[in-house]
Order: C-alpha cells, then structure tokens, then sequence
C-alpha cells in the first residue's frame, strides 16, 4: 500500500509540475517597445548659464535640474552644439564632452551637432576654424575626418549632425555649395564615411534652415551623401507660418529621398515681453501665426501642433526645440543675457512652462 500511495504522489506531482511549465510557456512576453521618436531639446547653453549659479523650478515650482525637468516630461534627448576652438571655451570639446556625459547618466540620448566652425554656423556663416584656414583642400579634408573620428571616440553621440544649416555648405571657401559644389559634396562624403565607418550605429544627419523649394534644391544636391537623417529649421519668424506646408515638405522630402526627417529647430513665444535688456528675436505681432498667441497656451498649443503634424506624415521621426534653456540668467538689466528668454521652456521666473507637455510619450 505504502508503494502504490508513493507511486501515486510521484504521478501527482509530475502532472502539476508539467502543468505548470506548460502554463508558463504560454505565458504573454511584454515586448520591450523602443522610444524612436526623437522628442529633443536642445540644451547648448545649459553648462554656461548654470556656471552663473541659475536654479531651474518645476511647474511645482520646486528647484530641479534642468535635465532632470526635461527628463520627468518625457525628453528623451539632448541636441548640444559643437564647435572646435571657441574664444571662451563655452561649446567646446572638453564641456561638450562632459554634458554629453551627464545625458547619458540622465537616461537620453546625445544629438551632436557639429558647427565644423569655431563659432556660429548659419547659412550665412560658416568659417572655417581658425586652425585650419590655411590647409590645402586635401589636408582639410583629413583634418576634418581626423576631428570627426575624435568625436566618434571621445563622445559617442547617438545623432551625428554634419553642420549646423549647412544651406550653401560648410567650411567656406572650399566647402562652399554653390561655388565649389563638388568639393562640398567629397567634404560631407569623407565625414560621413568616417561615421559609417567607426560608428555604424550612429545616425547622421544633415541640416537645412527652411521648407519648400529650397529644401528640395538642396536635398538634391545630397543625393551622393550617405546619411540617414532630413533635418529641418522652422521658425515662424523666419521660415513662414504655415503648418501645413511644413508638413507637405516633410513628406515630399521623405519620399523623394527615402529619408526620416525631424524638425530639427522650432521655438514659439509665451510673451512678447522681455525679462532684461538684450534685444529679443521675437518681439511683435506680426511675427506670430494668428491661431497661436503668445501666452503659455498657445506656446504649449504650437509645440503640440508640430509633434502631431510630424506624426501624421510618413517619413516623420521627431523634433527638437531650439533655446529651451536660454533664459534671461545675468540679470533683468543685462545687455549680453538672452534675447529668447521669451521663448525658452521656463518662464521670467524660471519656472518650467506648459509647453513641456509636448514632451509627452504618447
């Protein structure tokens, strides 16, 4: 009696234990869904306006780091501009490649945007570094990959914008677009080889300031570049007020091209007041898009209009905004403070403004 009732528990437990497993194989895996849309902002005078002892709030106006605000409202990443020798060493290698450091301990990821100047480039301005201004255009090239690999080793960025709107190219003279187009081509060739080489994994960009045909010539002109990444300025103030024709070129872009494509600089006004005495960017009525006035909301309403029309295109992947740290930090006197403090993501007091709800993962 005692073998069969052993028996019998054996025969027990073995059909439990194999219901169990059968259970567990059956059992739905979450899968791990990866954030790919590029919810940026771009951060590049945080180092600078924090050495001046600035304190950032919450919207429950509580102190907070910045980053750690950004992060809290759903940022997942951090655009810093690059450039390679600046007279006062703000934007430099060395900080660059500290904040680039603290983005990844904060949980985002790093879009580099590299000026290959050692001060502003624009599409009116594009210098090339000092350093390098006597180069022949072969040595110019090395010296611009060399630099490149530098950066690849030294900071990693998960976003690797070539140049900051490079409309007429980069690196003047020699790499200028319209007067030595073809130079401008092999100089944006070689870095991004030397990207897809030493980096596969890391996403190049290339960075245009406007919509509309201008885009288009200059995406054209692109064709032999290896990049993954339309980037595109727009302001209102400067690149016109239509939404719907910036959605249109998001599309036309990414279609014609096979191409993702980001918004990769917008800001709106909270206000058309100033908070110190550096001439604002942004300053009269004329400069808004009628259905979105400068107050909180409609800052908050314009942001959230730009995620959804890039949503809703087809090659759309993300965007960024521009001047979200720039406050008015040295003072509501100062002459040299920020003329976009009206349009930063804190407001005259420093606290964090509504607008940060498009950071939202939705």
């Amino acid at each position: 009696m005692k073998n069969v009732l052993t028996l019998f528990t054996i025969l027990l437990t073995t059909f439990f234990l194999g219901s169990c497993s059968e259970d567990d194989s059956k059992t739905p895996i979450e899968p791990v869904v990866e954030d790919n849309f590029i919810r940026a902002a771009d951060m590049s005078y945080l180092p600078l306006i924090e050495s001046e002892n600035t304190v950032y709030y919450n919207a429950d106006n509580q102190p907070e780091i910045a980053l750690t605000t950004l992060k809290n409202a759903g940022c997942n990443t951090i655009r810093i501009r690059l450039w390679k020798n600046p007279a006062d060493a703000h934007s430099g290698f060395n900080e660059v490649k500290a904040f680039a450091q603290r983005v990844k301990q904060a949980g985002m990821k790093v879009w580099l945007t590299v000026h290959y100047s050692d001060t502003w480039a624009d599409p009116g301005n594009q210098t090339t570094p000092v350093a390098w201004q006597n180069l022949s255009f072969a040595d110019l090239k090395t010296a611009a990959s060399d630099y490149t690999t530098t950066i690849l080793t030294e900071i990693e960025p998960d976003i690797f914008q070539i140049g900051n709107e490079i409309n007429s190219g980069l690196l003047w003279p020699k790499g200028h677009l319209i007067n030595n187009e073809s130079q401008c081509l092999e100089l944006l060739s070689t870095i991004s080889s030397r990207i897809r080489s030493q980096s596969p994994t890391t996403k190049i960009m290339l960075h245009y300031a406007g919509i509309g045909s201008g885009a288009t010539w200059f995406y054209n002109k692109m064709t032999s570049v290896d990049y993954d990444y339309i980037g595109l300025s727009f302001y209102p103030v400067w690149h016109g007020k239509s939404l719907p024709d910036l959605k249109s070129t998001i599309n036309s872009l990414g279609q014609t091209y096979n191409k993702k494509v980001v918004i990769a600089e917008t800001a709106y006004p909270f206000t058309l007041t100033w908070n110190d005495w550096t001439n604002n960017l942004v300053g009269l009525e004329n400069q808004l898009i009628p259905a979105y006035p400068a107050t909180p909301e409609g800052q908050k309403n314009y942001l959230l209009a730009i995620k959804s029309l890039v949503k809703e295109t087809t090659s759309g992947i993300g965007f960024a905004y521009w001047g979200t740290e720039w406050v008015a930090f040295r003072g509501n006197e100062s002459t040299n403070g920020s003329p976009f403090e009206n349009q930063a993501l804190w407001d005259f007091t420093n606290k964090a403004v509504p607008a940060m709800a498009a950071f939202k993962k939705d």
